[in-house]
């Protein structure tokens, strides 16, 4: 039963922004962990990178074919279906006592990830106006922050006590208590539908016109590097530190806690800054910082503490791309398009986390984690380029812009 007449707009955003905490948690919970399931897993190192890449492959096939969907039965009942999905894949993670076992879970869980994927930023994009679109983004995106301030630490000090399981059961509570809120909550956005039959062929053929486009395949491309950069760069940064310096698990979720500080601060203020300066600008500047960042990474970092500095400056940088990124990207579309191009770039991004999982583990294992940080330092400097020279600026109507908040109904 969705709800009817008008929904005060923070409901919506804090619904969504629980749905992002959970599934942002979950993810970036493996990555902290990651020397807790070999340890307990009895898996070596080069293997544990698959972890994410099942996950991101799963993730990337199913939003291929929900992304059609979303647009014939609307955002809501993909938000549901997902949820519930997610729901269900992370409470089974308690049952995970083998490394095949806790890769066919997350494969499970990718699954739904792909259901949900894109969704929630299609939903904005069917509800708000596109002068409004940053400023809810960004707030509803600070849920990965959140996830990095209050779920990697807790995350990681019950896996430290109780074992790697116990934080995806955690996880899977509250995206358990976020389809209830998305049932109750959440209407669904009066727009355009998608009337074409679904079939398979129907929906490679409209992914085939889509990146007809040139700026279709330009973003594309660039949430494809962009994932890719990222992952390559975060899988095996703990696992470095570890090794390096000797931290604990409880360190490196404190780690993330400053990181998660700095992104939630970011990430509302850079989508509402986007909303009046462009979305390019800011995104170029970031994945400019960014690479410089990564190449230095190892050379500066000379004891833990001054990770305490890098990390969040890095956080920050990633947090004033999401949300303009996500924002410029709903709008090269209409809307009976926009959950199949949302869940096209989430798919394609999948694709290059899924690499990154496994090229980072022979990497870190072979060359070190320098190789880590130089591979993702070229691949954010070629995403800044293809962004500056091949992707649109959509036409901001700055008269629309208001302190207040507006949504359409």
């Amino acid at each position: 039963m969705a709800p009817s007449g008008k929904v005060n707009p923070y409901y919506i955003i804090f619904s969504l922004w629980l749905l992002v905490f959970a599934a942002s948690s979950q993810v970036m919970i493996i990555s902290p962990i990651l020397p807790k399931i070999g340890a307990e897993l009895n898996t070596s190192e080069s293997l544990l990178g698959y972890l994410v890449t099942v996950y991101a492959t799963m993730i990337g096939v199913f939003a291929i074919i929900m992304g059609p969907l979303s647009d014939k039965i609307g955002r809501r009942k993909i938000l549901l279906i997902g949820s519930s999905g997610m729901t269900i894949a992370l409470l089974l993670h308690s049952m995970a006592n083998s490394f095949t076992s806790l890769l066919i879970l997350r494969a499970f869980a990718g699954m739904a990830g792909g259901v949900l994927s894109g969704s929630a930023v299609s939903y904005v994009g069917d509800y708000f106006p596109y002068e409004k679109r940053g400023w809810a983004n960004g707030w509803i995106m600070s849920g990965i922050a959140m996830g990095q301030i209050l779920g990697i630490p807790l995350g990681t000090f019950l896996a430290e006590i109780y074992g790697f399981k116990f934080p995806f059961i955690v996880f899977g509570g509250i995206m358990a208590f976020t389809s209830v809120l998305i049932f109750f909550k959440l209407p669904q956005p009066d727009v355009e539908f998608q009337v074409s039959k679904i079939t398979l062929k129907n929906t490679f053929i409209k992914y085939g016109d889509l990146l007809k486009q040139t700026d279709i395949r330009a973003v594309a491309f660039s949430y494809l590097l962009m994932f890719l950069s990222l992952s390559i760069f975060l899988i095996y940064l703990p696992a470095w530190l570890t090794k390096q310096f000797g931290v604990s698990l409880s360190e490196i979720g404190w780690l993330f806690f400053a990181g998660g500080i700095v992104n939630a601060i970011t990430g509302p203020n850079a989508g509402k800054l986007s909303d009046r300066i462009g979305r390019k600008n800011m995104i170029i500047f970031s994945c400019i910082g960014l690479a410089l960042l990564m190449a230095l990474t190892t050379y500066v970092i000379s004891s833990f503490w001054v990770a305490f500095v890098v990390f969040p400056v890095a956080m920050l940088l990633i947090a004033m791309r999401i949300s303009p990124f996500q924002a410029l990207s709903s709008e090269l579309v209409k809307s009976n398009n926009r959950g199949t191009l949302m869940s096209l770039l989430v798919a394609i991004g999948n694709v290059g986390a899924g690499l990154a999982g496994s090229i980072s583990g022979p990497l870190f294992e072979q060359y070190g984690y320098i190789s880590n940080t130089l591979f993702g330092t070229f691949t954010i400097v070629l995403t800044a380029y293809i962004v500056w020279k091949f992707v649109p600026e959509p036409e901001l109507n700055t008269s629309k812009i208001e302190d207040s908040l507006e949504v359409a109904e």
